[in-house]
């Protein structure tokens, strides 16, 4: 299904410089050091029937096949153009699906969903999106998850950067507050784990396009602005960070 709202032609016009910034050697580094280890704690996804959710061209399917290489992985995404990268880089096959579309043809229930900063492009109708996840995923099965977190003490500030920047779909796109996305799908998931994460290292490295930090100077500022997120994320709480990783658990009989 292709969107009727704007964001496939979006990523789209953005695809190149976006994956320049966000998968780029330091960009991996910090999701290898951050993101990844919380993202798949616990899981056993070798053999298992797998969907990376606005999979982009594929370098988190590619991170998974590193973790779990006999994994049976697809990828979803609103942009044609990043499903032809996704199947060119990844060998895998992708769908062109709105996920907040509730008549989208979905494949078969999965085993198990992941998305990597997703769900808070589909802000416009959450609703509609849970129901088509709880499709995706088979009862019993998981929905992983990592977004931006709208309970952020710098949510305002980011909140009026979303609306100047033109790397930004203002209008359908948003930070999460993991408790409230949980009420939503409630009839559908039930959270089993939660970590807030993010500091220095967050923004300079992971979101160095947004910062417009050169990528030439990722990999000075990388060591300092790593060590500084490592003590950072010992703080408490989910105020002092940017960003949420969640893993939930199907619910039986929905």
């Amino acid at each position: 299904m292709t969107s009727s709202n704007g964001q496939a032609e979006h990523y789209d016009r953005i695809l190149a410089d976006y994956e320049k910034h966000y998968y780029d050697a330091e960009a991996m580094k910090y999701r290898r050091r951050y993101i990844y280890p919380a993202l798949f704690q616990g899981c056993a996804l070798n053999g298992k029937i797998v969907y990376e959710l606005a999979c982009g061209s594929g370098f988190n399917t590619l991170e998974l096949l590193h973790l779990f290489p006999s994994a049976d992985i697809s990828g979803l995404d609103i942009s044609p153009l990043s499903c032809d990268a996704y199947e060119k880089k990844t060998g895998r096959k992708a769908l062109t699906i709105d996920l907040t579309n509730a008549n989208a043809l979905l494949p078969k229930a999965a085993d198990a969903a992941f998305v990597v900063g997703g769900l808070h492009h589909c802000v416009n109708d959450l609703n509609s999106t849970m129901l088509n996840l709880g499709r995706l995923v088979r009862p019993g099965g998981r929905l992983l998850m990592v977004e931006p977190n709208a309970a952020f003490f710098l949510n305002r500030l980011r909140t009026f950067w979303y609306k100047r920047d033109h790397w930004f779909h203002e209008q359908e796109e948003a930070p999460l507050v993991h408790d409230n996305l949980a009420a939503v799908a409630r009839q559908y998931f039930t959270p089993e784990r939660v970590t807030y994460l993010g500091g220095p290292a967050y923004f300079l490295i992971l979101n160095s396009l947004i910062l417009r930090l050169p990528l030439a100077a990722k990999k000075f500022v990388a060591p300092v602005a790593s060590f500084l997120d490592d003590m950072y994320n010992r703080l408490p709480g989910s105020a002092p960070f940017p960003m949420f990783i969640a893993q939930w658990r199907r619910n039986n009989g929905d």
